[in-house]
């Protein structure tokens, strides 16, 4: 589904590389998780994937579509849902997902019947026309998620889709998260819940300094190093102890 050759991002007036040279093929129908310490080039590789950022050299396909040839194409393919809540919070909740939806070019009568149908699976209908400032971090996480998919998207990126959630909230996200899967759809998704990529990801790929170190299935990753109990012992034996700030 996914196939990247020699990736590249710098950014300008900047002295280093936040993605380098990246290889990586991702298959249709995976749940693949790109994990990696603060500032080691995971949001910069989903920006680029999305074409929000354009590669400084190296190119990518999406169901063997060309990035430079095919944008438009590839945008109605994907779905993203940023890190950052990207909701007007002086809407509702039914007016921001009409917007979204209508920039996706769905219909009317199958707009509703969309905003609905994920409205009622994620429990916020009763809120459906209250203003997205009045919500709970939860609350706006989970309809963040439903206008990046509204339009039943191939692939869908995720940039930390339950940070700062309740449990509750997160495990309404993931459940719905993990049906979309069964209909199709290829997940790629950032985190830095290794408890939760360990269950949920089919594949995952440990991302340093802007290059993969490590990938493969959670669970033979855990089960090929040494004293190694969870995925979180496999990250912090890559990626090492130190502090990872970046301003």
């Amino acid at each position: 589904m996914i196939q990247i050759n020699n990736l590249s991002k710098k950014y300008k007036g900047t002295d280093f590389f936040s993605v380098k040279d990246l290889n990586l093929n991702i298959a249709e129908g995976e749940i693949f998780g790109l994990l990696g310490p603060n500032g080691a080039g995971k949001t910069t590789l989903i920006s680029m994937l999305s074409s929000l950022l354009k590669p400084t050299s190296g190119s990518f396909k999406i169901n063997n579509l060309n990035y430079v040839e095919n944008q438009k194409e590839l945008k109605q393919l994907i779905g993203t849902v940023p890190q950052e809540y990207a909701l007007y919070p002086s809407l509702t909740a039914y007016e921001n997902l009409s917007y979204f939806g209508s920039m996706y070019g769905i219909k009317k009568p199958l707009l509703k019947e969309e905003i609905n149908k994920h409205l009622t699976i994620l429990g916020l209908s009763k809120f459906s026309h209250q203003k997205i400032k009045t919500f709970s971090g939860g609350m706006k996480r989970r309809i963040n998620l439903i206008a990046g998919i509204l339009h039943n998207p191939k692939v869908l990126f995720l940039d930390e889709p339950t940070v700062g959630v309740d449990v509750q909230s997160r495990k309404a996200i993931i459940n719905h998260l993990k049906k979309l899967n069964k209909k199709g759809t290829t997940i790629i998704y950032t985190s830095h819940h290794m408890n939760e990529a360990e269950e949920f990801c089919t594949r995952v790929a440990i991302i340093d300094h802007g290059s993969i170190v490590i990938k493969g299935d959670p669970k033979k990753l855990i089960n090929e190093q040494p004293e190694v109990k969870h995925l979180e012992d496999v990250f912090l034996s890559i990626t090492g102890k130190a502090l990872r700030d970046y301003a």
